[in-house]
């Protein structure tokens, strides 16, 4: 009679069931890769040689961007996944997340002028305290600016230009962004 292998015999020879991944799992994988590809679609031309793509991948997203029709697009789409499935994707990830963490500065250095230039308005002791935080600003330019913008919102609403609103965000952006 032959003998049965003993269960740490049975663990080491057979092959498991669960060794390889799930359909599920290939199934997620691949949607991350496809929207990898889809964040990959708004890197400029010029980045895209540097990433170790392949020609075939670059033509795909070149040819994505070209096609108009939904159906189309979409399918593209999904080639651009499955050959995002041949390539290092670690390179794309830091270059997608290092676009996506630009823009994220970008709406913060915003948001910041923005800030600055509500209390600009609002608030006589913020232009010492701004001239504090940025030493280079023309504290007589900026007094100007502001009363501009302090007239020009006192004004009815029909009377308003908006220009002096304007100069002084730009004024803020533009010291802000020498600070940063």
């Amino acid at each position: 009679m032959p003998m049965r292998p003993t269960a740490e015999e049975e663990s080491v020879d057979a092959p498991r069931p669960f060794d390889r991944p799930s359909k599920t799992r290939r199934k997620q994988a691949s949607h991350e890769l496809q929207s990898l590809g889809e964040a990959l679609l708004e890197l400029p031309d010029e980045h895209l040689p540097g990433l170790g793509l392949g020609e075939p991948l670059v033509d795909a997203i070149r040819e994505h961007r070209r096609i108009r029709s939904h159906e189309a697009r979409r399918r593209q789409m999904q080639l651009i996944g499955k050959l995002m499935r041949g390539i290092d994707v670690e390179p794309v990830r830091v270059a997608v997340a290092g676009m996506q963490l630009g823009r994220a500065h970008d709406s913060l250095a915003l948001h910041r002028a923005e800030r600055w230039r509500a209390e600009l308005i609002g608030n006589d002791d913020a232009s010492t305290r701004f001239a504090n935080d940025h030493p280079g600003a023309d504290l007589q330019r900026l007094r100007a600016l502001v009363r501009n913008a302090r007239k020009d919102q006192a004004a009815a609403p029909e009377q308003r230009s908006g220009r002096a609103y304007r100069e002084l965000f730009q004024f803020v952006r533009e010291h802000e962004r020498g600070d940063s």
